[in-house]
């Protein structure tokens, strides 16, 4: 007991303790592959389809991975990734938006939604945010952003904005 009192009583300086040099095994790998994309400018959404959104513009991309003109993540190493959608709509009329759902297609399907259906009391714009953990094989596996909007008059919907960072497209490899 009395040594456990000792230890309480002392604070241990880890940086002093363990000053390494050289390289350090088994510790854990990087975040990589690993992807953002942008919208740049907007894009116009049709009223009840789904539709693939065209961020167009990389952030960053790790392992040239991001296809900007498909629109496509297709890692080249297989694990586990922690991917997210995030889309500022607007449906240009107050009161208007009925549905919003940030959508991601895996291998040319729907695999992942999030959004919302507003039975009554509809709204103007939004911001769709998913999130989701996903397995892919490393060599064909794929992933791509889409947006599905509802409106009361059947109208476009603007997917975009002033700030462009507000819809955007990422993907990194969690540390397995």
């Amino acid at each position: 007991i009395m040594a456990i009192d000792k230890i309480q009583s002392e604070s241990i300086n880890l940086a002093d303790n363990f000053a390494f040099t050289g390289t350090v095994t088994g510790a854990g790998g990087v975040n990589t592959p690993a992807f953002a994309a942008r919208i740049n400018g907007e894009q116009t959404i049709s009223h009840n389809t789904s539709t693939k959104l065209t961020l167009n513009t990389e952030i960053f991309d790790t392992a040239n991975a991001y296809d900007t003109s498909t629109y496509r993540f297709t890692p080249q190493t297989a694990g586990k990734y922690y991917c997210t959608l995030n889309i500022n709509s607007n449906a240009n009329g107050q009161g208007n938006f009925r549905i919003a759902n940030a959508q991601i297609y895996f291998n040319g399907s729907l695999a992942y939604i999030s959004g919302y259906d507003k039975a009554t009391g509809y709204e103007n714009n939004g911001r769709e945010s998913l999130s989701a953990i996903i397995t892919f094989n490393g060599s064909s596996d794929y992933i791509e952003p889409y947006f599905y909007g509802y409106t009361q008059n059947s109208g476009n919907i603007t997917i975009g904005g002033t700030n462009t960072y507000d819809s955007q497209f990422s993907a990194y490899k969690i540390i397995e």
